[in-house]
């Protein structure tokens, strides 16, 4: 399988799961096993060390249980394909900052959003795609890395990999989460940096979804604050 077309059948796998309602309900409608198809969305390496694909005969199942034609799998199909392919043609563009809690269900908002003009938003210093959004860290969970007040710049285009730093959805929480994505074998953990930090790893479930990969970090200098 190309790269292409393996880029391809990832983001339509997205849009389908959205329109299922999550990955466990499109897992039971396609007649597949749930906990496959996360492997796949996290690009959980097989024993050769190349990442889980999603092959012919699931591609088959996926649009056979989504009623959709034969083939629509391996094309591209709305917003989930805004010139990502090529990571350097998005441009420098503004990027919003959000809430913890709009972070949870950005694939949804991102759709819609339509800045207000006091909406803060920020160029991002590296090349990002046009869905990419800006949280601003909150709490120590991430230190020394990342501190209370930075900000991050996170692109939900960037498939989530061993070591990166990502931001999560929990469905039994209102606000998205950050930590640093880990792979262990056939598991997959979330980790707080701070060693302190009460419960410093938790294990990802088929109830995770990935809302995007951290890209740059940086902060404000606020005027308001004494020097």
């Amino acid at each position: 399988m190309n790269r292409r077309l393996e880029t391809v059948r990832l983001r339509n796998l997205e849009l389908l799961i959205d329109e299922a309602g999550s990955a466990v309900q499109l897992a039971r409608i396609a007649g597949t096993n749930s906990s496959y198809l996360s492997q796949i969305r996290h690009r959980m390496p097989t024993q050769s060390g190349k990442p889980r694909r999603i092959g012919d005969d699931l591609a088959e199942k996926l649009e056979r249980g989504m009623g959709k034609p034969e083939g629509w799998m391996d094309e591209p199909h709305g917003s989930a394909h805004l010139q990502t392919a090529s990571r350097g043609s998005d441009g420098p563009g503004r990027h919003p900052l959000i809430s913890w809690v709009q972070a949870r269900e950005w694939p949804q908002i991102a759709k819609t959003y339509v800045p207000h003009p006091e909406d803060e938003q920020f160029p991002c210093p590296v090349e990002c795609s046009h869905e990419s959004y800006v949280l601003r860290v909150r709490g120590v969970s991430m230190e020394p890395k990342f501190h209370d007040g930075e900000l991050i710049f996170v692109d939900p285009k960037i498939p989530p990999a061993h070591g990166k730093y990502v931001v999560v959805r929990l469905d039994d929480s209102s606000e998205a989460t950050f930590k640093q994505f880990i792979v262990e074998g056939d598991a997959l953990y979330l980790k707080a940096l701070n060693p302190d930090w009460p419960t410093p790893i938790i294990e990802i479930d088929s109830d995770t979804t990935i809302c995007g990969a951290v890209i740059f970090k940086g902060e404000t200098l606020l005027t308001d604050r004494p020097v």
